[in-house]
């Protein structure tokens, strides 16, 4: 997390709502950032994990948390664990949109499959998302077992919420919450095509302060983001950007995609 001067800075100067970032896994991050009085708490692949095992068990917060995700199952896990909004993960940092397109696509796509499944399918659905929880009793080189998470037992009753879960996915045709595209996001263009692909809204972070003209790049992201379905306001907005954006990055060059942290 933030150092929390930076952030009792940024909760004094400003009116609206504040999100700040803890690891995943961290609960003691989470627990700093709900007693400064934060308004949401982001549990980010952007800093390094905490936990190699277990996200935050969310449900034990009073303020909501939004996680990121790359496939259905990630996201499910996610919702079962209390978090309030979803956001795809994209590769924060880059400008790249590749990623952020794949994982709205693979969710999208993984909703449709849901949503042909009969109940023995949902029930086999769950069974496979569930699998990710046994990873540390799984790593014990000693006999027995103790199915056990941060979110309680690996039981029916865990089974039941899951597939409750997908049971919403598969009668509303997506997420039953909030989501978000976020990584990689560095234009008012690409902020339209992410709402095009159906999402609820868009983070913006390094494709506005990176860019050459921030606030500027931030009115415009708005004004696209807002109309994305009106070209003629997004080629309003596009006009608007007369510096540069910010430079993007292959995703191939990288050293470590946190993308793929997470589980």
């Amino acid at each position: 997390m933030s150092h929390p001067d930076m952030i009792q800075g940024i909760l004094d100067c400003t009116s609206i709502p504040v999100m700040a970032k803890s690891r995943i896994g961290h609960e003691g991050e989470a627990r700093i950032l709900e007693s400064m009085g934060v308004d949401m708490v982001d549990e980010s692949e952007v800093l390094t994990p905490a936990d190699p095992f277990f996200h935050i068990n969310k449900k034990d917060y009073e303020i909501p948390f939004v996680c990121g995700a790359t496939g259905l199952g990630e996201a499910v896990r996610r919702i079962y664990e209390g978090a309030a909004m979803i956001r795809t993960k994209g590769e924060a940092g880059t400008g790249n949109l590749v990623a952020a397109v794949t994982h709205a696509r693979l969710i999208d796509q993984e909703i449709k499959q849901v949503q042909g499944l009969d109940d023995n399918g949902i029930e086999s659905a769950a069974n496979m998302i569930i699998d990710r929880f046994k990873v540390l009793s799984n790593t014990s080189e000693l006999p027995g077992s103790h199915p056990m998470t941060p979110f309680g037992a690996i039981d029916d009753v865990m089974q039941h919420e899951i597939q409750s879960i997908l049971n919403d996915v598969r009668d509303m045709g997506r997420l039953p919450v909030v989501t978000f595209s976020a990584g990689g996001i560095a234009t008012p263009a690409d902020a339209s095509h992410m709402m095009r692909l159906g999402m609820d809204g868009i983070f913006v972070g390094s494709g506005i302060f990176k860019s050459s003209d921030p606030k500027t790049m931030a009115d415009a992201i708005v004004l696209a983001t807002a109309h994305y379905d009106d070209a003629a306001k997004v080629t309003e907005a596009m006009a608007m950007t007369l510096g540069d954006p910010m430079k993007g990055d292959e995703l191939e060059t990288l050293e470590v995609r946190m993308d793929q942290r997470g589980w």
